[in-house]
C-alpha cells in the first residue's frame, strides 16, 4: 500500500492531467470542490450553494486517521478547482498528497489550520499535537466555515455576495446550535456529565459544553486500546455509576464491548448508548449526513442516555 501511494504521488508530480485552470473562466461553470471528510463536504455545499459541485472522499463509517487515498481519489483531487481538508493531521496518511497538489498549484486549503492556536486543544497525551476534531465545538466550526467561505471568494470573486449571504445564514444556525448544546448538557445531573467513548474525539465538545470526556483510545484510532486504560475506565464508571458509554460509527465496537464487560464485572450494569458520529457522518441522504443533523443526533443520544 505504501508503494502504491508513492507511485500515485510520483505520477501526480510528473504532471498527469491538466492542473492549470487559470485559463478557465470559473464564472461560466460551477466550482469543482473535493473535500476529505463529510463535515467539510457539507459546509462547502451549504456555503457554495448553486455555485459549487462538491465531491466528498470519505463517506459514512470511514476513519480519516487510517484512510488511504485510491487512484480514483487522486483523480478527484486533481480535477478539483479547490481541495478542502481539515488539517491538524486528521488525514494523516494523505499529507504527502496534499503537498503534491499544492506544488501543482491546485488550490488546497486546511480549514482548521488558520484557527487561533490559543483556541485549539493541545493535551499532553497528544504528544505536542493539536486535537483536530474541531467540529464538536460549533463556535470553532463556524471559524472553519468562514475559512471555506474565504477560499471560495478568492477563487470566484464574482460570486462573493452569494458566498457571504450563505455563510451569514449558516453562521446564525451554528450560533443557535451552540446555545442548544449548552442548554441540553446543563440539563443533565452534574454527576452524569461524563462522556465515555471509544476514542478521544469529543474533547472540544466537553470543553465547550461542560462535560468530562473519557476515552479508551487517544486522539487517533491508530493508538492502541490498552488493558490498563480499560481497567481505569471500568473503575471510574462503576465508582461513579455512569449510566451509559458510547460506540462511534467510524470505530469498531469491540473496545466498548470489552469496557462494558469490565464494568459489569465490578457490579455496575452500564448501558451502551446510541451510536455516535465522530470522525464520519451518517449515510448519504440521511439527516445525519449533514453537520447540523449529525451534531443534533449526538446531542440527543448523549442527553437521553445520561439523564
Amino acid at each position: 500500500m505504501k508503494l502504491l501511494c508513492a507511485l500515485l504521488i510520483a505520477l501526480l508530480l510528473c504532471g498527469c492531467g491538466d492542473a492549470n485552470k487559470d485559463s478557465v473562466d470559473l464564472a461560466d461553470r460551477k466550482i469543482r470542490v473535493t473535500a476529505t471528510i463529510g463535515q467539510l463536504r457539507d459546509a462547502a455545499e451549504v456555503i457554495g450553494g448553486d455555485r459549487v459541485e462538491v465531491i466528498g472522499l470519505m463517506g459514512a463509517g470511514v476513519d480519516p486517521h487510517l484512510y488511504r487515498a485510491t487512484a480514483g481519489d487522486i483523480k478527484r483531487l486533481e480535477d478539483a478547482d479547490l481541495i478542502l481538508y481539515c488539517g491538524l493531521e486528521l488525514e494523516g496518511r494523505m499529507g504527502e498528497i496534499f503537498e503534491a497538489m499544492d506544488q501543482r498549484n491546485i488550490p488546497t486549503a486546511a480549514a482548521a489550520e488558520d484557527i487561533d492556536p490559543n483556541r485549539l486543544r493541545k493535551p499532553p497525551e497528544f504528544n505536542g499535537k493539536y486535537d483536530p476534531h474541531i467540529w464538536f465545538d460549533a463556535s470553532l466550526w463556524k471559524l472553519a466555515c468562514e475559512a471555506i467561505r474565504d477560499e471560495l471568494v478568492a477563487l470566484d470573486p464574482g460570486s462573493e455576495s452569494i458566498y457571504n449571504a450563505n455563510f451569514d445564514a449558516y453562521a446564525e444556525q451554528l450560533d443557535e446550535l451552540d446555545q442548544e448544546a449548552k442548554d441540553a448538557i446543563a440539563s443533565l445531573p452534574e454527576n452524569q456529565r461524563v462522556l465515555v467513548t471509544a476514542h478521544d474525539a469529543f474533547g472540544y465538545f466537553g470543553r465547550r459544553y461542560g462535560m468530562e470526556i473519557e476515552a479508551i483510545q487517544g486522539v487517533s484510532t491508530v493508538a492502541e486500546a490498552t488493558p490498563a486504560n480499560i481497567k481505569r475506565l471500568a473503575d471510574l464508571i462503576a465508582d461513579r455509576k455512569v449510566k451509559a458509554i458510547f460506540v462511534e460509527s467510524s470505530v469498531p465496537p469491540s473496545t466498548i464491548t470489552a469496557l462494558q464487560k469490565a464494568v459489569q464485572d465490578r457490579g455496575w450494569n452500564v448501558q451502551v448508548g446510541e451510536e455516535l458520529f465522530s470522525d464520519a457522518m451518517g449515510d448519504r441522504g440521511t439527516v445525519e449526513d449533514t453537520y447540523m443533523g449529525m451534531f443534533q443526533h449526538n446531542l440527543t443520544a448523549i442527553v437521553d442516555a445520561l439523564k
